[in-house]
């Protein structure tokens, strides 16, 4: 199969790819093949996908690009859909983090974050994505959890 989503860090900041939408999917690469039919799911409920493997990118150029996207289109909202567990993907939501964070839009663009957790779509809350770049917030949290029981 050949790739058809367009790469992030291939495209145009006004693309005509995504001009018209206010609805942004950024989708860890393998996302297409692994799971076409989720895919397939998002786009029905409007998302304009873009893909990106920062495995082969590094997460500084993909911020830089979805910066660049963002400050010149209207959107309401931005999803990442990723391979829940892979090293590299999770990195693609701290990365649309740090980008809402630095261009101080959280007010005024959704994010949602998503996981595909052994076939099954889960959202996933910002704070657990703030929280999981942190080690000793985790640590406290299983401490904590632990301690309970």
């Amino acid at each position: 199969m050949v790739y058809r989503i367009p790469r992030l860090l291939d495209v145009n900041a006004r693309s005509k790819i995504f001009r018209e939408t206010s609805k942004l999917l950024v989708i860890g690469r393998c996302i297409e093949l692994e799971h076409p039919g989720i895919l397939e799911d998002f786009i029905k409920k409007g998302y304009k996908p873009l893909s990106v493997c920062l495995e082969a990118e590094h997460p500084n150029m993909a911020g830089f690009k979805l910066a660049g996207i963002l400050a010149r289109g209207d959107y309401s909202e931005v999803a990442v859909l990723t391979v829940d567990g892979s090293l590299h993907c999770t990195q693609l939501h701290w990365v649309i983090e740090e980008v809402f964070k630095f261009m101080g839009i959280e007010d005024r663009v959704k994010r949602r974050h998503y996981v595909v957790y052994k076939g099954v779509v889960r959202e996933i809350m910002s704070k657990a994505v703030k929280t999981s770049r942190y080690l000793y917030k985790v640590d406290n949290l299983l401490k904590s959890l632990q301690e309970k029981g």
